[in-house]
């Protein structure tokens, strides 16, 4: 089992995966500033809890006869849906994307980014620094 694979190095994965595909998302928001019509879209916020209930916990089960039912402890989630919302203004052709607000997510965006993967990269530095022998 490598060191990556660990419950909390998996989460902040897909916690920097999320934050990829949100800014996908945006970046398209932004190239649709002035297209007539265009709705606005964001993700779903991303929520640890819900990425918890991702993680297989404890033991899996194998399935020895075919009278037995198969079982999985994980669950789907929508974590990564991109969810239409309403934007705080609406132009008079219909488009609600203001790029200030896009601007601002973006920017929101990227530093949450940042923040994940110094985590990622720190805890890691720590463990490795913890496991060493010459430590």
């Amino acid at each position: 089992m490598s060191v990556t694979s660990l419950p909390l190095f998996q989460m902040l994965k897909t916690k920097m995966q999320w934050h990829q595909t949100r800014q996908g998302v945006l970046a398209e928001n932004v190239a649709n500033t002035d297209t007539p019509g265009y709705q606005g879209r964001d993700l779903k916020s991303f929520s640890f809890k819900d990425a918890m209930d991702q993680q297989p916990m404890g033991l899996q089960t194998t399935r020895t006869s075919q009278s037995h039912l198969t079982g999985s402890m994980m669950r789907e989630t929508d974590a990564a849906k991109v969810d239409g919302r309403e934007g705080f203004e609406t132009t008079p052709d219909g488009n609600t994307v203001s790029l200030e607000e896009q601007m601002m997510k973006v920017t929101e965006n990227q530093l949450d980014y940042q923040a994940v993967a110094s985590l990622y990269t720190k805890s890691l530095g720590l463990l490795r620094t913890a496991l060493s022998r010459n430590g």
